[in-house]
């Protein structure tokens, strides 16, 4: 049975009721971003989508593999929570395709607290994971901080210019300025500066090494390897300046912009 203590969700008796109360539709939430929970027991969507709409979101629950691609396709949500273990396809598959379809942020949903588990899904590009059971108001708080993090100021303000905590990237001038009241500007090679804008464009994923070198180097015939070097001398170009522990390394995996909160 599931209990909210407070710390983690379980189901109380009274269940339908709570829901109902926490889960109709709002007029606030008219406009807000539309979340899609991929969840197949209904009494878990159910709770995660009250707690979203109580907090101004929209929400659309779908209860299979098959049913959160179509409903992904149709209604583009702002984000979409996903279970790994669901019926006609599983979330791998989910999220293998959302990719090949663009860029929508993916919270994985998992019952299996294993680093496996977690270091499959960054590295197929999982934006975050959350492990069952759970605290529902803290799974809103790390949907409301992905959003916050792909919003249109942090993101491309323009075709030329990306806009990504703590950075200001022109892509057409090739500066790179900290985001900050000091606004302090990098002198980076071109290397530096192509490895910042890919892992940038997608500040969650994990690069593998082959990913950044054919990326940032495609007519080298550097080794794997060689990325480290240049990755090394960015991150401290980047202390200097006082920022701390970007871009960040998952060992065995590669690299990305933002470390696990």
């Amino acid at each position: 049975m599931w209990r909210n203590d407070g710390e983690t969700v379980f189901m109380p008796e009274n269940f339908k009721m709570t829901t109902l109360a926490l889960s109709g539709r709002d007029e606030k939430t008219i406009g807000s971003p539309l979340i899609l929970i991929a969840e197949d027991e209904a009494d878990i969507a159910d709770i995660l989508s009250g707690y979203l709409r109580r907090s101004g979101l929209r929400c659309e629950i779908a209860e299979d593999g098959r049913r959160a691609l179509d409903l992904h396709a149709t209604l583009k949500p702002a984000l979409v929570l996903l279970d790994i273990q669901m019926p006609q396809l599983n979330g791998w598959q989910v999220l293998s395709e959302i990719r090949n379809r663009g860029n929508t942020p993916v919270i994985m949903l998992t019952a299996m607290d294993q680093d496996i588990d977690k270091l499959m899904g960054l590295r197929m590009g999982a934006d975050d994971y959350v492990v069952k059971p759970f605290n529902p108001a803290e799974v809103v708080e790390r949907v409301l901080a992905v959003l916050r993090r792909v919003s249109p100021e942090s993101q491309k303000s323009n075709n030329q210019v990306l806009k990504v905590s703590p950075f200001h990237i022109d892509l057409e001038t090739y500066e790179v300025f900290i985001d900050n009241p000091d606004r302090k500007q990098i002198s980076l090679t071109m290397t530096e500066f192509k490895l910042l804008v890919q892992l940038a464009k997608s500040p969650r994923k994990v690069f593998s090494r082959a990913e950044l070198l054919s990326h940032c180097l495609p007519e080298s015939d550097a080794l794997e390897r060689t990325v480290d070097s240049h990755i090394s001398k960015l991150r401290k170009k980047l202390e200097n300046l006082g920022v701390k522990g970007i871009p960040s390394g998952l060992r065995g995996v590669g690299y990305r912009l933002w470390s696990q909160e």
